[in-house]
């Protein structure tokens, strides 16, 4: 039997997405499709150290918030920082501890700047919202309620200072706004960067049609992309049919590396480490699915100095010739 054509003028379906995949179409196309569409997913790098650090505050933060009121205190922030301290990435057991002391300060302090009796609308809530062309969600860190309006607050742990263009240009951000607005029937119009490191909060109030603008872009990428997904798909059928590489082997279509540069589990490229770092390394070995050229161009990588940090670099030759390698812990404030 032959298949169906589609039907002239019949709805297109939604394109299931959060902001993290949008970003990563604009980002890289190859790292997107070694994230979403081939399967298994090719192997993995080691685990960041600042990615564990923050994991570790953010948990830490949506715990206090679910703690009684009465044990809402620095003290408890901190014990709950200890108590889901993520110890992979780091060069050793000394530099996990140290961060876990400056993590714990951090947390402490934060908190105590925060009246914990205000408890917030939602604290790592998950909205969702849904337009002609997209069914978007994801998770907020916390949705603060003030006066008659919703706040979408987004904690950030890096070393770089953040300026109010981070707020006011966040697809993210804006799109929590607009799907909060949406399931809770309030309005959320202002979107907060919490900078823990240094305590600065960012704020960038939008208007209906900044709002706007954010979701015809989401849907302009959302386009893009599911195109490009359909394409893949028709071309590579299911993923059971698919050529899979050995990690590491040759070949250039399949965007795998040629072997000469490639960081391995057994070189330990990215250097020594402690704790549980390696633990992605542990796992077998799996490298990009064979492609044919023309998916090779439709998702071709976009190489730059991030190429770096991007946890699939083994995979990948034009990154690892745009970029150095980078240790699992580089990201760290020293």
């Amino acid at each position: 039997m032959q298949d169906q054509l589609p039907l002239e003028g019949m709805p297109r379906r939604l394109y299931s997405c959060t902001p993290s995949r949008l970003n990563a179409w604009l980002d890289c196309r190859r790292r997107y499709r070694f994230s979403y569409l081939d399967r298994p997913q090719p192997s993995k790098g080691p685990a960041w150290a600042h990615t564990s650090v923050g994991s570790s505050v953010h948990n830490a933060l949506a715990a206090w918030w679910r703690e009684p009121y009465e044990r809402r205190t620095p003290l408890t922030a901190a014990i709950l920082v200890t108590n889901g301290w993520i110890a992979e990435g780091f060069r050793d057991a000394q530099q996990s501890a140290e961060w876990l002391g400056r993590a714990r300060d951090l947390v402490s302090g934060y908190v105590a700047t925060l009246d914990p009796a205000d408890d917030p609308v939602g604290v790592e809530r998950t909205v969702a919202t849904r337009t002609g062309v997209i069914a978007v969600s994801g998770r907020i860190d916390r949705l603060d309620r003030r006066g008659d309006e919703l706040v979408v607050v987004d904690y950030k742990t890096g070393r770089r200072p953040l300026t109010q263009d981070d707020a006011r240009s966040s697809l993210a951000l804006a799109i929590y706004a607009v799907a909060a607005t949406r399931m809770m029937r309030t309005p959320a119009r202002a979107v907060e960067l919490h900078h823990l490191p240094t305590g600065e909060i960012v704020e960038w109030r939008h208007t209906e049609e900044s709002l706007g603008r954010h979701l015809r872009r989401a849907e302009e990428i959302a386009l893009e992309a599911s195109t490009a997904d359909e394409r893949y798909r028709e071309i590579m059928g299911p993923p059971a049919a698919r050529t899979r590489r050995p990690s590491g082997a040759a070949g250039g279509r399949s965007g795998a590396a040629s072997g000469k540069g490639a960081p391995t589990a057994a070189q330990g490229a990215r250097g020594p480490s402690g704790g549980s770092q390696g633990a992605r390394e542990d796992r077998p070995s799996v490298g990009p699915a064979r492609v044919p050229d023309e998916l090779d161009a439709l998702l071709a990588p976009n190489p730059g100095p991030l190429c770096g940090w991007c946890d699939f670099r083994r995979h990948c030759p034009e990154g690892q010739a745009a970029a150095p390698d980078r240790r699992p812990w580089d990201a760290l404030a020293e």
